[in-house]
């Protein structure tokens, strides 16, 4: 593939040779000698920020990139996009990604790029990093900042975000003192890095090496960890050589690796937003990944990995136990091996090098002795959920994986906040919980609501099926059934919910039912009137007209592959 560096993507004067020699003079006023000036521009996408604690150490690890890239012969040159740090964003990160995904992609296609190193972390980061440079079609490489250390409290270790929901959840319950939270806040996050689990940030680590858009064990290692730089540094150089064979996403980011994913999803236990994101990134590329298809790729995984939250290890460990190539080894006999990664081999060239099972360690499984023997995450579908619903079935108690119940409702995420503890709230802990209103328009932006509190009236509790139309993070646990599509905002079945309705849930049925006559939701149907108006301006106004369902990945309709046309769906 002939490379152009800095001819590439002129600036439209009328004059191309001008253009390029004007490009040129603005950029030894950086210092750039003509040598340099001549190297095929590697593009490092960084999106560091002091507002997303993730991604702290993403300044060191971009100066590694640049090592790399100037030892293989090209010229690095960073430059930012917005960054998207889970907890500082309102109403929630996932209204932004797309946003994100924008920037990637104009920035990659509008500047003089041969080929990129995309940077990035935390939950939304990755899946936009990827969604843009997918619809870019560049080379690009994905760099992961790698997950935080544990900290600890009176001898026991502590990482976010699981720790940080349990403990909570004890403190709601009067089981932990204000002192004891107080001391434990100090020690849920005491490294840069994403969370110590295996929540969203982590499992869409382990995705993107398994789609084969990183270098093989770059997934997990722990953020302030030195090898974490010297894969930063080993990125770098394979950014060029990446270039030379001219490989892109589309390439890479095929079907079979699609499925792949789809299935190492399963055996990490991983976070039910990777659904969501592998859907949306599948179509950037022409892609439908539809929920029937994590069943049938998920047929025969069991849960591998024993971490956090569907097991009690931490990435660390699992880091120690050799990471996603042992779970990919592991896996060999389920996978499609002939699937192209970023080294230029394929999976099987990769797992055919002489290998040893590591059986000194127990955080990674082998298939005949899993942690758990089902698949991690199922899909569900029923007359509350015509175009499907998801559970982390490895995550929820399994005594309510298969139950009826009464209907307590809240319509919005403001009604939750007015009355999930009132003590006059009427509730068992047998009844199911049901939030409406909090999908990707409902809300908007779908936030991470769906693993919403139980009420303080029901001391002792630890445990009730949730459903929702909203998300949930992948650092959440217990029975919480998400992502209800369509959802209720848009005239789904779930805002035609009512209290004391009974719902019948049977996860190994794969079915969601509301028990209730046809005629009379029919009825409520006709009084059930979705009014909602557009804001005036800004990027709400296009995010409401242009969004579309957890189904479909909550991309842009605009967004999507021209082959997946809106009006197919």
């Amino acid at each position: 593939m002939k490379t152009r560096g800095l001819a590439n993507r002129l600036t439209q004067y009328g004059d191309r040779e001008f253009s390029l020699f004007l490009r040129r003079s603005f950029a030894k006023s950086m210092g750039y000698s003509g040598e340099a000036l001549d190297k095929p521009i590697i593009g490092i996408v960084n999106t560091y920020s002091e507002l997303n604690n993730c991604h702290r150490g993403l300044k060191d690890l971009v100066e590694a990139v640049k090592r790399g890239v100037w030892q293989a012969g090209g010229l690095p040159l960073e430059f930012p996009v917005i960054s998207l740090g889970e907890p500082f964003l309102s109403p929630t990160s996932m209204m932004l990604r797309n946003l994100m995904a924008m920037d990637v992609e104009v920035m990659l296609t509008a500047q003089p790029l041969d080929a990129a190193v995309l940077v990035g972390g935390c939950d939304k980061t990755l899946p936009a990093l990827l969604m843009g440079a997918a619809s870019a079609g560049l080379p690009a490489i994905v760099l992961a900042a790698g997950p935080m250390l544990t900290g600890s409290y009176r001898g026991e270790r502590l990482g976010a975000c699981t720790d940080c929901r349990r403990t909570w959840a004890g403190y709601r319950r009067g089981e932990i003192a204000q002192e004891a939270v107080d001391e434990i806040e100090n020690q849920l996050a005491v490294t840069a890095g994403t969370c110590a689990v295996m929540g969203t940030a982590s499992t869409m680590a382990c995705l993107s090496e398994a789609l084969g858009m990183m270098l093989p064990g770059g997934a997990s290692v722990p953020a302030v960890h030195a090898e974490r730089l010297r894969h930063a540094e080993e990125s770098g150089r394979q950014a060029v050589r990446l270039l030379e064979r001219g490989l892109t996403p589309e390439q890479i980011m095929t079907r079979s690796a699609f499925e792949n994913a789809l299935r190492v999803l399963q055996a990490l236990g991983g976070s039910t937003n990777a659904i969501i994101h592998l859907t949306a990134i599948a179509g950037r590329l022409g892609i439908r990944l539809d929920p029937e298809d994590l069943d049938e790729s998920g047929e025969g995984i069991p849960v591998l990995a024993d971490v956090k939250p569907s097991g009690s290890a931490y990435m660390e460990d699992f880091y120690r136990a050799g990471g996603l190539p042992v779970m990919l080894q592991a896996l060999k006999g389920k996978l499609d091996l002939s699937t192209m990664t970023v080294t230029g081999q394929t999976l099987g060239d990769l797992l055919a090098e002489p290998f040893e099972w590591p059986d000194w360690q127990q955080v990674i499984r082998p298939l005949e002795r899993p942690l758990k023997r089902e698949s991690a995450l199922v899909s569900l579908r029923g007359n509350l959920a015509p175009d499907g619903a998801i559970i982390k079935r490895s995550a929820a108690s399994p005594h309510l994986l298969q139950t009826r119940g009464r209907a307590v409702v809240f319509t919005s995420l403001e009604d939750l906040a007015a009355r999930i503890d009132d003590p006059a709230l009427d509730v068992t802990p047998q009844d199911i919980l049901v939030l409406q209103n909090a999908g990707p328009v409902g809300a908007p932006g779908m936030p991470e609501a769906g693993y919403f509190p139980l009420p303080k009236k029901l001391a002792g509790v630890k445990d009730m099926v949730r459903i929702s139309d909203a998300r949930m993070s992948g650092t959440a646990f217990g029975t919480v059934i998400l992502h209800v599509s369509p959802e209720a905002a848009v005239g789904g079945p779930l805002g035609l919910v009512r209290d004391g309705d009974t719902i019948e849930v049977d996860v190994a049925r794969r079915r969601l039912e509301l028990l209730v006559d046809g005629d009379e939701l029919e009825a409520r149907r006709t009084e059930h009137r979705v009014e909602r108006s557009l804001p005036a301006r800004g990027y709400e106004r296009l995010y409401l007209r242009s969004i579309q369902q957890a189904h479909l990945g909550v991309d842009f309709d605009f967004l999507r592959h021209s082959s997946l046309q809106p009006n197919d769906e």
